[in-house]
């Protein structure tokens, strides 16, 4: 049996709009994944803590503030910082389509701007992500 994804949803920052953060983590949820939402404004520190804890395969953002340049630098330093940047960042919300080649330079694997459809996502992050614990152990 193949263990389920391990997902961390999270809205960092001050914004206070989290619907689309809530559809896709239950989307992600009904798909078969283990979906951990941290609640409205958190701090990088604390979502990388969270992913952590919680064994996460991926951390996905939402962002609708416009700080996504500064979140997501802060985040994926977090994860240099802790010797996890095994743990796949994907994001989304309000970003403008110039600043995604720059979120994949910095190490965001995958960016969902407003429109990209629930189904999208789920199988972006089934094609995408490998789940460490579903892999054959060595010999």
């Amino acid at each position: 049996m193949v263990a389920p994804i391990r997902i961390v949803v999270a809205k960092p920052g001050l914004d206070g709009h989290d619907r689309g953060a809530k559809v896709i983590a239950r989307a992600l949820r009904d798909a078969g994944h283990e979906v951990i939402y941290t609640g409205l404004h958190q701090t990088p520190e604390q979502i990388v803590e969270t992913a952590i804890q919680e064994d996460a395969d991926v951390i996905g953002l939402s962002v609708l503030s416009g700080a996504h340049m500064t979140l997501f630098k802060k985040l994926l330093d977090l994860l240099d910082e802790r010797d996890a940047r095994d743990i796949v960042v994907i994001g989304g919300g309000i970003i403008p389509e110039g600043d995604i080649p720059l979120l994949k330079e910095m190490g965001v694997a995958q960016v969902f701007t407003p429109g990209a459809t629930t189904t999208s996502i789920v199988d972006w992050v089934r094609e995408n992500v490998q789940d460490e614990s579903s892999s054959p152990a060595d010999a």
